[in-house]
């Protein structure tokens, strides 16, 4: 989802060779994502959790979201910190790791069988995590550079750690009771830790840094960062102690006032950057990735409904918590990578393929590598297939969730056309 610019020194740290696989899976697991979600259209609505919605939840999450992060983040953070990424190796191990950990906790899901497969995969993603996450961890020590997005990018990636432990902790709880109450009740943590502490809060500090960049901006404002910072993380342990040691409902409103507080600043923070642009023109791809920064308040409008509702009635409302989800996997953390994708991909691709080749004769530019006009066909079925999607969840309209579940299909078979389309890049001379 995130990176860099193709300079001279992003070649130095980071090869071509950690980066694009994880480009490459994280786009089957988008396709393979919406062609679950078309074969499980008619009874998604019955509820979150259930073993199909589980398997299509884990493949976005995991497969779409966080391989798509953690892959570009090892190219992203060695700039962020003015230094080399510790381990190509331990990046490769860390992809691997996943690439098998993910189908298996997938496949345990879709099958609902929560033994020692499914248990394994959780194990792989975990070990997967720590990996990645020592190389971040080296990396920063040894540039001994402080960076305010390098701390949003390590703090997510404890977030994310953690999430997948309270993870592997429920799963063992299906078949080994080792917790208090059932694997659902707890859920809710899991969910968020893994919503708001690592993809939020990734999004927030790495969004900080590229949409400035892309719209070559001057502003700037660390101490602006600072507080969405702390309001996220703030927020997100009040919200694990007030669910954990707690039975008020009405004190959730707490950190959810919070992380919309955060919202709200990094809006504005991003409204600026804008305000401030050199490049007055803007190309579809920060169109997109600047649309899914409006979307972040979708969910938190659904979050508040919900928990007034729980508040009042003290009874869950099955259809608003299914929309919740897919405005949050389907909404905008989709948008942002389908935007982000198509301005980072092509830098990578082409300082792979006309790096040795820059000054010595005219190359093609970056953004000539993709279609644009299957980029403009990918985000019109993307718009339609989301707005149709959320709206036939929320009125059991099944033919109209058929109908939106072809078209993000079609979104994603276009997405997969230019990210081959990139990845299988020849040079050509101009």
């Amino acid at each position: 989802m995130f990176s860099t610019t193709g300079n001279t020194e992003t070649i130095k740290t980071t090869s071509w060779k950690v980066v694009l696989p994880f480009y490459g899976y994280a786009a089957v697991a988008f396709l393979i994502a919406t062609i679950f979600l078309l074969l499980s259209a008619s009874d998604i609505t019955s509820h979150y959790f259930l073993p199909h919605s589980l398997a299509i939840t884990h493949i976005m999450a995991l497969g779409w979201g966080t391989m798509m992060i953690m892959g570009a983040s090892h190219q992203l953070v060695p700039v962020l910190i003015e230094g080399k990424l510790y381990s190509n190796k331990l990046a490769y191990t860390s992809f691997i790791l996943s690439a098998i950990g993910i189908p298996l906790l997938v496949y345990g899901f879709y099958v609902f069988d929560m033994g020692l497969l499914t248990q394994c995969g959780g194990i792989l993603i975990i070990l997967a995590i720590i990996t990645y996450l020592i190389n971040l961890a080296v990396s920063m020590v040894k540039s001994k550079h402080e960076n305010v997005h390098a701390f949003f990018i390590f703090t997510a990636a404890i977030w994310l750690l953690t999430t997948t432990i309270v993870g592997l902790l429920l799963l063992y709880n299906f078949t080994n009771s080792l917790m208090a109450k059932s694997s659902l009740d707890y859920l809710p943590i899991h969910a968020h830790i893994g919503i708001v502490g690592w993809f939020l809060l990734l999004v927030m500090g790495v969004g900080s840094r590229l949409i400035p960049m892309f719209l070559i901006s001057k502003y700037n404002n660390t101490r602006q960062l600072w507080w969405i910072y702390g309001l996220i993380n703030g927020g997100l342990l009040s919200f694990v102690y007030i669910f954990l040691y707690t039975d008020s409902k009405s004190l959730l409103s707490i950190p959810l006032l919070a992380v919309a507080a955060a919202i709200v600043v990094f809006g504005d923070f991003c409204f600026k950057a804008y305000q401030q642009r050199i490049r007055k023109k803007v190309d579809e791809q920060m169109k997109v990735s600047l649309l899914s920064v409006l979307m972040m308040l979708l969910p938190v409008i659904f979050l508040v409904i919900i928990t007034i509702l729980l508040i009042l009635s003290q009874k869950e409302a099955v259809n608003l918590i299914i929309t919740y989800g897919v405005i949050i996997f389907f909404g905008w953390i989709t948008a942002i990578i389908l935007g982000m994708t198509f301005k980072t991909l092509p830098f990578i691709v082409w300082n792979k393929v006309y790096h040795h080749l820059a000054g010595k004769g005219k190359t093609p530019n970056p953004k000539d590598l993709f279609s644009n006009k299957i980029f403009k066909w990918m985000c019109i079925f993307y718009v339609l297939g989301f707005v149709l999607f959320s709206a036939g969840i929320l009125f059991h309209v099944t033919i109209v969730l058929q109908l939106a579940a072809v078209l993000l299909v079609l979104t994603s078979l276009l997405y997969n056309w230019n990210v081959i389309k990139l990845l299988m890049h020849k040079p050509v001379s101009l």
